[in-house]
Order: C-alpha cells, then structure tokens, then sequence
C-alpha cells in the first residue's frame, strides 16, 4: 500500500514506520467509513437503524464540523482487549490449536490483572493472530469477526464510554476508533456502535487473502498519533478542537495532539500525567480492586481466580 503523503514534514519520535502504519491505517478508516455511511442510509431507508446510547452532555460543540472525537478501544471502550477475544472466537471454530489459545490466553490475563498492555505480550498475540489468518480470505474473517462480536464483545462495552461518543455523534461530529487491533475488527465495533469508521492496524492482503505481514507496524503509541493526524490533514479537521479518549499512557502521544484530551478508566502512569495537566478524566470502573488493576468489578472475578494466581506465579518466574 502506497503511502499517502498527508502528513506535514514534522516527524517528532515516530518512527519511518509508525509514519506508514498511521498513514496505512487513515486511508483504510475513510474507505471503511465510506462503506459505513452507505449501510446507515440503507438501514434508515428500512427502519433497521439500532437503538441509540443515551448521551452524556458535556463538551461537544454542536455544529462544530471541524471538530471530531477519536476513542482507544482496548479498556477504554470495551473491557478487555479485542484481539483476545477474536482469537477466542477463532480458537473455537477451530483456526488453531490449544497451543496458541495458551498464548492469547495468557497475554488477556497479563492485561486483566494488571490493567495496563505489556508490549511484549501484545506483540506476541499479533504474531499468533498473523500467522493464524495467513491465507485466509479478508472477507471471510470479516464475517466471522461479526459472529465474534456478538459472542464475546457485545457485552463488554462500558455504557458510559458509549455515552461520550454518542454525544459527539449527536453534535453532528465524526467518531473514530483507534486501535492496534486488526482494522477489520475495529471497523466491525465502529459500526456496531454507530460510529464513523475505525483506525486500526492494517494487514497486508494480496487479491484479498491475508500474506501474514503488517503494513508498517501494530497502530500503538506513537503510531496511533500519526494516524490521528493523517486523518485530520485528510478531512480538514482542526486537532485543537477535537477530543481524544484512552485509558493508557502508551496513548499520550494521541492524547497531547487534540485540545481536549480525556484519560478514561485510567492506568497509573496516565492518571497522574492528565491530573498533571488538567487533563478531564472519567472512570466507569466500580470498586476498589477495579480501581487498583482496571478491571469491572462485576466481570467474573471468580473465575479467573484460579487463573490470576497461577499467571502471576509464571510472570514472576520468567522475570
């Protein structure tokens, strides 16, 4: 995939390839959401729009077309990580073995119990997730990843999160996700929730069948920022009166470029960075452990008992 050229001779600390897979990542979010707004005028042209998410009034500016929001997905939309629960759903209509659900497995624990990503986990999960689809068509996973939203996502969207983006679609403003997790899957949550479109990271495909290879590099960190600003330059957008929403401090290089940053269900490390600053911050979180480790309270913390003890025994081993 060529790149664009959007983005302004600044570089800052992003890497040759940070610039690409943000590049990558902007063009594949305007495609998608192009395909989303034709399905919405579809829909509302049968009545089978879905019901929408009660709005939290607070920021946006009604009117305000030059202003967009863009939203973390892991933890800050959704509880969990989505890459973790597609290959969940792919492990159970059998794209891999026991081995490699152990590997998923293991990085999904690491994220619930300490309620931040660890780069080398995160890393290995896309590795698997890679080596998983290859070969595979796009449109096939894409279809599958429908089925796996409804089975293992659907349920863990934080309702007031939604209700902050809702807010910005009702002030008639664009709404984006930005994810490291697969674009294809990012797309599907964006348009489940009635959102824009989604940045996300983008595979390679040949002829629409996967290689097994990224454009660029995972859409994290310091990527993210440079698909955020790549889309921006793309649709006109003013960055100091947009909003951006994350509950990781791997996500302050998004967060700092808008002018109305919010730190959501906050990690450590970004709570004290947007209190700093005076950075908004919302936590949809209940009870103490939640708050400690960023994890629901309610979200079966029975079950992974057994699993939470036995994971950071061989975290400690192997550190």
């Amino acid at each position: 995939m060529a790149a664009l050229g959007w983005l302004t001779p600044r570089r800052r600390s992003a890497t040759a390839r940070s610039v690409l897979a943000g590049e990558a990542a902007a063009e594949a979010a305007r495609k998608s959401s192009l395909q989303l707004e034709r399905e919405r005028e579809e829909a509302a042209a049968t009545g089978t729009t879905e019901a929408e998410a009660p709005a939290e009034p607070e920021f946006p500016v009604v009117g305000d077309m030059r202003a967009a929001a863009f939203f973390d997905l892991d933890n800050t939309v959704m509880q969990g990580a989505a890459i973790f629960h597609f290959g969940r759903g792919l492990y159970k209509r059998k794209f891999f073995q026991r081995r490699e659900l152990a590997r998923f497995a293991w990085a999904q624990a690491w994220f619930r119990i300490a309620g931040v990503e660890d780069p080398d986990h995160m890393q290995d999960a896309r590795d698997s997730a890679l080596s998983i689809v290859k070969g595979h068509r796009v449109s096939e996973l894409m279809s599958i990843g429908e089925e796996i939203y409804d089975e293992y996502m659907a349920d863990r969207i934080w309702p007031g999160t939604r209700g902050l983006a809702q807010a910005h679609l009702d002030a008639g403003q664009k709404v984006w996700l930005v994810t490291a997790a697969p674009v294809e899957t990012a797309t599907i949550i964006a348009r489940r929730l009635g959102l824009t479109g989604a940045l996300g990271t983008v595979a390679e495909s040949v002829d629409g069948v996967y290689t097994g290879k990224l454009v660029g590099e995972p859409l994290h960190g310091p990527a993210k920022a440079e698909a955020v600003r790549a889309l921006a330059t793309a649709e006109g957008l003013d960055l100091a009166r947009c909003a951006a929403y994350s509950d990781s401090h791997n996500d302050i290089p998004m967060l700092s470029l808008v002018g109305h940053p919010y730190a959501i269900n906050p990690d450590t490390k970004l709570r004290k960075h947007a209190k700093d600053r005076d950075w908004r911050l919302r936590d949809y979180r209940t009870g103490r452990k939640a708050a400690k480790v960023g994890i629901p309270a309610a979200a079966g913390l029975g079950a992974l008992a057994g699993g939470t003890a036995a994971a950071v025994a061989l975290h400690r081993r192997r550190h």
